[in-house]
């Protein structure tokens, strides 16, 4: 157990070490954020797999992906779409780890849920929607996804509002802002703030999906 404690307390100080890093180099050294970024999805999987004694499938799988749309977001613009894919990805994935925790649950509620979410896609794309072009459909795509994994985790949390479900809530909550400002800064104004912002949120969304899921893991385990 000490041991394992001892992993996980090195695997988290990796992480925190890498998104410093990370973060500092969008701010002062190109080199440096970009040799750093595809470590911030290792690393995680790093502090979650020393963390829980039976890893999910999902999660990891969610992580894998995302450490791809890193990578391919660092490259050229034509690989944006590869990116997208990566990302979209993950989310089904998430998407499969909130329903998969979710009892019955009535149409009317998951409507409710949704509106949120649904406000600030649509408010998105019609900031943005005369610089899509041949975009509009995947990004489209890419919003359902994304305000379905939020609308999940909303519902999840309403559910049982334990702390695990509040960190993956706010997780996807962060993720979906990270989106967005990557939305906007891809395809409305490009700024270097919204350039940090961006991988702010999206550290502080995937570390809190990972506390969730430890702390979701090591509930059942002690139960």
């Amino acid at each position: 157990m000490t041991n394992n404690h001892n992993k996980t307390l090195s695997a988290s100080a990796f992480f925190l070490i890498i998104a410093a890093l990370h973060i500092l180099g969008l701010l002062f050294n190109d080199f440096l954020s970009f040799v750093t970024k595809p470590f911030i999805a290792i690393s995680l999987v790093m502090v979650y797999l020393s963390a829980v004694n039976k890893a999910s499938f999902w999660f990891v799988s969610a992580l894998f992906f995302s450490f791809w749309g890193d990578l391919f977001l660092l490259l050229e613009a034509e690989f944006f779409m590869f990116g997208l894919v990566s990302f979209l990805m993950a989310h089904i994935f998430y998407i499969k780890i909130s329903a998969g925790y979710l009892k019955k649950i009535s149409f009317i509620k998951i409507i409710t849920a949704s509106i949120p979410f649904i406000i600030v896609f649509g408010g998105v794309v019609f900031l943005i929607n005369e610089r899509l072009g041949e975009m509009l459909f995947p990004v489209i795509m890419y919003g359902v996804v994304i305000c379905s994994f939020g609308t999940l985790a909303l519902l999840n949390y309403l559910q049982e509002k334990s702390t695990e479900n509040l960190w993956f809530f706010l997780g996807a909550v962060f993720f979906i802002l990270s989106d967005t400002l990557l939305a906007i800064n891809k395809f409305y104004e490009a700024n270097e703030m919204f350039g940090i912002s961006i991988m702010i949120t999206y550290i502080v969304a995937q570390f809190l999906i990972c506390k969730a899921m430890i702390g979701k893991s090591n509930r059942v385990l002690n139960s």
